[in-house]
């Protein structure tokens, strides 16, 4: 499995650069989770549109899912000069209709909606969910191949229950919105500490920060989260490539 950050603000993307967007390849497949602000025109320096095999979202707030009109369009338009019809599955959940019903856009794309206690499968990969706390309904995905297991958590406050669910994962990518002496409970966000905590009980093998926030110094998000966490530890970055049993 091969992951690479498209985008990794939180809220709004800054100059040149995307919110939430992470490219997963394996087998020649290619799915996109979540797709932020300005996260089509970052992908395109990776892959073009009609290499595109699936996208799934975590929620509908617009800092995952700002470009999935763009996306649509992109879709079409391509599929008219190419002269060749190509439907992209978006999956998401349906506890907002309203959200999900703006996956589908003629015949560029089609919302399929997964649920809480589903396992779906989508190319070679077999994704699982948990329900996260935030102020809109929202939900962590665990993404395994043959190879690896990937734990996204996606936009949440602090809950025990992400340790079972991030157990002995190769790669976790957290948000980390917050710092040590913040408090993201009523926001629906967690702090360096918050993520560390996690990362170490559940024994995750590399530690990926994300969401990252539009103040203070990123460096010190680490640095907090090793305090508790005795594993590899990186910040995510535009272009930053993950893959099984490689060190970056």
């Amino acid at each position: 499995m091969k992951v690479t950050v498209i985008g990794y603000w939180g809220g709004f993307p800054k100059a040149g650069e995307a919110t939430s967007g992470y490219l997963f390849e394996s087998s020649g497949f290619r799915l996109l989770v979540d797709c932020g602000s300005a996260v089509l025109s970052k992908l395109q320096e990776i892959i073009s549109i009609d290499q595109l095999d699936a996208v799934i979202v975590s929620h509908y707030h617009h800092d995952h899912v700002a470009d999935i009109g763009p996306l649509q369009y992109g879709c079409y338009v391509t599929s008219l000069i190419q002269n060749k019809k190509k439907t992209l599955p978006v999956y998401g959940h349906d506890l907002d209709q309203a959200g999900f019903q703006k996956l589908t856009y003629k015949d560029a794309t089609m919302g399929i909606a997964y649920k809480e206690k589903d396992t779906i499968s989508i190319g070679p990969f077999s994704i699982t969910f948990l329900r996260t706390i935030h102020p809109a309904p929202c939900f962590a995905m665990k993404i395994t191949d043959q190879e690896s297991t990937v734990i996204y958590t996606a936009d949440t406050s602090y809950q025990e229950n992400f340790i079972p669910f991030s157990a002995d994962a190769d790669l976790l990518i957290t948000e980390c919105s917050l710092y040590s002496h913040q408090d993201g409970k009523s926001a629906g966000h967690l702090n360096s500490s918050e993520v560390g905590s996690i990362a170490q009980t559940a024994k995750v093998k590399h530690l990926l920060l994300t969401h990252l926030p539009h103040f203070g110094d990123h460096e010190e998000l680490v640095a907090q989260a090793k305090v508790l966490y005795k594993g590899r530890i990186n910040l995510a970055s535009t272009g930053f490539v993950w893959s099984s049993g490689q060190d970056h």
